[in-house]
């Protein structure tokens, strides 16, 4: 089974109150938010109301929260072994 990833890029602020409406029954309440949902054609014509606002990928699995934050966390590149002495 596939799933929708659908990610909240731009706010919903100033939209007519039935696209707000969309937005809070797919649950994307603050930008930068990710949900996912099975692909149905119900979720597709939500999609399609609010589509541009979203970014929408098709997965395999959906992924948990700590899952998603762990892949937006950068790489940092370096460690850092002890301090500079002052």
């Amino acid at each position: 089974m596939s799933y929708f990833r659908i990610t909240l890029q731009r706010s919903g602020i100033g939209m007519p109150k039935r696209t707000q409406g969309v937005l809070k029954a797919l649950g994307l309440r603050h930008r930068m938010a990710t949900v996912f949902y099975p692909v149905t054609p119900e979720v597709a014509g939500q999609i399609m109301r609010v589509k541009e606002l979203v970014s929408v990928e098709e997965v395999e699995k959906p992924l948990t929260k700590d899952e998603v934050r762990a892949e937006r966390r950068p790489d940092p590149g370096f460690y850092l072994e002890t301090a500079a002495p002052r």
